[in-house]
């Protein structure tokens, strides 16, 4: 159970409701915080719709924290996330495998980002090899809006775990499908 109410919309004044356009438990604890859950929301929805980061390797980088944090939450609504943006379940396994350092398929643009993301989480910055490796292959808006997003996302899994918001039902499938270790 959230160590914070669950507010739904009646719960709210109006002129916060729109933040629960997305009814998630997240949103639904954040929204204890109206002005926090507002920034918190403005700065995923650029990472989602505003970066030119290709969709996939965002997914993987944001499935990469929530699999070395061990956080439910993260890894299975990112796992669906990432369903929709072209992360297929041979993906998931690869990613797995790169972080058991068995190495994978993947490509190796997609293997860097997994490393980076595992540099951050890890560390709390990418190495400078990491880095040049990113700097061959994106322009400075890229290598930002990737570091941004890893970074961001290091922060979610932090909230959900010290919040200790629940998993929804509907995600509990892909959890059960790619179970975190323990």
């Amino acid at each position: 159970m959230a160590r914070v109410p669950s507010l739904g919309p009646t719960d709210v004044a109006a002129e916060h409701r729109d933040l629960l356009a997305r009814p998630i438990a997240l949103h639904k604890a954040l929204i204890n915080s109206p002005g926090a859950l507002r920034a918190f929301s403005a700065l995923g929805h650029y990472i989602r719709h505003g970066s030119k980061l290709d969709p996939r390797l965002r997914e993987l980088a944001i499935l990469q924290v929530g699999y070395l944090a061990r956080a439910p939450y993260e890894w299975s609504h990112h796992i669906k996330i990432g369903h929709d943006f072209g992360v297929s379940d041979d993906d998931i396994r690869a990613l797995i495998a790169e972080t058991e350092g068995r190495g994978s398929a993947l490509d190796p643009l997609a293997r860097t980002v997994l490393l980076a993301a595992r540099e951050i989480t890890a560390a709390g910055a990418v190495t400078d090899a990491t880095y040049a490796t990113l700097a061959a292959a994106f322009d400075a808006e890229l290598l930002v809006d990737l570091i941004v997003t890893i970074s961001f996302y290091c922060g979610v899994v932090r909230v959900l775990g010290s919040l200790q918001i629940e998993v929804e039902e509907d995600y509990m499938p892909y959890l059960r499908q790619f179970p975190l270790p323990a």
